[in-house]
C-alpha cells in the first residue's frame, strides 16, 4: 500500500529523494480517497434519483396472500377499534389523508388516488434523499365494514431507524384528531 513507502527508508535516496517518495505515496492516497468519495457520491446521486416504478411500489393489501416485503410499519386497526377511524365516505377519508401526507416534507404521490381507494406516495429523507413508500388503501371486512390501512416500507438499506414507523403513526394521529401516535397493529 503507498501509506507504506512514507514510513520506509529507500537506501541511496537521501533527503531529497524520500520527500518524492512522500510525494508520490501522498498522491497515491488521495487519489484513492478521490475514488471512494467519487463511488461513494455516484451511489448516492444513484439513490436519490433512483426512479420509482409504481406497479412494484403501488402495492394491493387485498391482494390473496399479500405480505409486504423487506421492512414495513402499518397501521391497520379492525373496524370498531379504538383506533379505526370513522370511516362514513371512504374516499373522503382518503382524501383527508391524502392532504396530510402531501403536506409532509420531501413527500408527493407516485400512484393512485381517493377514487381509486388506494394511494401511494413517495417519500424522501433530508440528506441522501433515500426513497420510502407509503401505501393507504381502504379494505372492505367479510361484514362489509371498511377498514383503513397504512403501509410504509423502505426501498434501500437495512434498517429505517424507525422513520416508516413515525411517519405512519403521525399520519394516523393527525387523521385521527389524537394526542399522541396511535400503536401500529400487524396486517
Amino acid at each position: 500500500p503507498g501509506w507504506l513507502l512514507v514510513s520506509r527508508a529507500v537506501p541511496g535516496l537521501g533527503p531529497a529523494g524520500q520527500l518524492g517518495v512522500g510525494i508520490v505515496a501522498s498522491t497515491y492516497l488521495a487519489a484513492h480517497l478521490a475514488n471512494v468519495l467519487g463511488l461513494a457520491a455516484g451511489a448516492a446521486l444513484w439513490i436519490g434519483l433512483a426512479p420509482s416504478d409504481p406497479a412494484r411500489w403501488h402495492v394491493d393489501m387485498a391482494a390473496p396472500g399479500f405480505r409486504p416485503e423487506g421492512h414495513w410499519a402499518q397501521f391497520c386497526p379492525r373496524p370498531g377499534s379504538r383506533f379505526a377511524p370513522e370511516m362514513g365516505d371512504p374516499a373522503a377519508t382518503l382524501a383527508r389523508l391524502d392532504a396530510i401526507a402531501t403536506a409532509h416534507p420531501r413527500t408527493m404521490r407516485l400512484a393512485g388516488g381517493p377514487a381509486e381507494g388506494r394511494i401511494t406516495w413517495i417519500t424522501r429523507s433530508r440528506l441522501l434523499r433515500f426513497p420510502d413508500y407509503t401505501t393507504a388503501q381502504v379494505l372492505t371486512e367479510p361484514d362489509g365494514r371498511p377498514r383503513l390501512c397504512i403501509l410504509a416500507r423502505q426501498r434501500f438499506g437495512g434498517f429505517d431507524w424507525g422513520v416508516n414507523g413515525a411517519r405512519t403513526g403521525g399520519w394516523a394521529q393527525e387523521l385521527l384528531g389524537l394526542d399522541e401516535p396511535p400503536d401500529l397493529v400487524p396486517f
